[in-house]
């Protein structure tokens, strides 16, 4: 064996978990091989360290307790300095996405007087059940003159006021539409309801 091809050896064998290092000297090729083995307990620690410093790399969510004071219906805290129709309109809005239920007045389903029905109970009020009696309740107003919390009625296919929805400012109102649909904003100047509009009235 040439003196260049001379291999020098170490060992560090104490034990199973000690280390064995191979190096060739300098040469026409050259190269170190470092081979560890690890014990049961070096590899614990090895992966100790590593999950610690997965989870410190992980934003930690701290989800904050939920209010006393909220409510089915409630997307942001109550705020005393709102008119009663910004009020009205928070309600609805919290409850967009519910679907539709013949004859639902709670938040498991509503048809439209029941989405009105319940949002203004939700403030203390009580208004009939009914579209057709919640405009006959309700004090005529132009459409020029809808602010949030204001209803608007529609005549579908009957002959009376068979649909209703809650005005909720910039041309757009909140409604239970129909079976297979959920509460949602539909808008005043939609060709559909444009044609099938009759009145606005206010409750409050």
């Amino acid at each position: 064996m040439t003196p260049q091809r001379q291999l020098e050896r170490g060992r560090c064998e104490a034990s199973r978990r000690g280390c064995v290092w191979l190096r060739l000297l300098p040469g026409p090729t050259r190269r170190t091989v470092t081979r560890m083995s690890l014990g049961p307990h070096h590899f614990a620690i090895f992966l100790i360290a590593f999950v610690a410093a997965g989870c410190s790399s992980t934003p930690r969510q701290v989800s904050s307790p939920a209010s006393s004071r909220e409510t089915v219906g409630d997307w942001r805290p109550a705020d005393e300095s709102d008119s009663a129709g910004a009020k009205l309109v928070r309600v609805a809005t919290g409850l967009i996405g519910t679907p539709y239920k013949y004859g639902g007045n709670d938040p498991h389903g509503f048809d439209c007087s029941g989405l009105v029905f319940y949002s203004f109970d939700r403030l203390g009020i009580e208004v009939p059940r009914t579209a057709a009696d919640q405009r006959r309740a309700a004090s005529h107003i132009d459409v020029e003159a809808l602010s949030p919390g204001d209803l608007v009625f529609f005549r579908n296919a009957a002959r009376k006021v068979d649909h209703v929805g809650i005005y909720a400012g910039d041309g757009r109102f909140i409604h239970a539409p129909r079976a297979g649909h959920v509460v949602s904003y539909a808008y005043l100047d939609d060709p559909y309801y444009r044609a099938h509009f009759v009145s606005a009235g206010r409750l409050l």
